[in-house]
This record gives C-alpha cells, structure tokens and sequence, in this order.
C-alpha cells in the first residue's frame, strides 16, 4: 500500500469518526483527533468484514465512506455500552 493509500485511510476514518460522533452523541464519546480517526478507521474495518461476510463486498473490496460512517457508529454505541457497563475505562474521565 502507498503512503498516498494510507493518508486516505486516515483521512476517510477521520471524517467518518466525526459523522458518528455528531450522528451518535453521548457522554462517553472517546475525545480527540487520534480517538475520532481510530474509531472511524474500525468502523470501515467493520463495515468491510460485515459486508463480505454477507456478500455485499468481494474478497478485495473495502466498504465506502457511507458504510464506514455506519460501521463507526455501530462501534461507537458498543463503546457506550462497554463504558456504561464499566467494562473499561472512559478515557475522558479522570
């Protein structure tokens, strides 16, 4: 993968962090630039491994921003679950 191929990844997680973040507020949301990007970036891994796995992505396709948006919000409502179950940490908190 070129360096130009990881930028994208990068940027596309960020953006889609965001629109699940805005699209699935709450009060422990993970803060920051690094957490936004991760949580966009697992969530088009989720989306991608949940779309080949029902045969809407072939082997080498990845999911696009919309289905990257949807994977980060999926994650980001397990988070809210794991964090209000007190199974791990909300990091915002001290």
């Amino acid at each position: 993968m070129h360096i130009t191929g990881i930028i994208w990844i990068i940027v596309v997680g960020f953006v889609a962090g965001i629109v699940a973040r805005f699209l699935a507020p709450g009060p422990n949301n993970p803060q920051g630039f690094i957490f936004t990007t991760i949580l966009g970036i697992v969530g088009a891994f989720v989306a991608t491994f949940i779309g080949q796995a029902i045969g809407w992505y072939g082997p080498g396709q990845g999911a696009g921003f919309i289905a990257a948006a949807v994977g980060a919000i999926v994650v980001l409502f397990i988070w809210n679950r794991l964090v209000a179950a007190h199974v791990i940490r909300d990091p915002g908190s001290r």
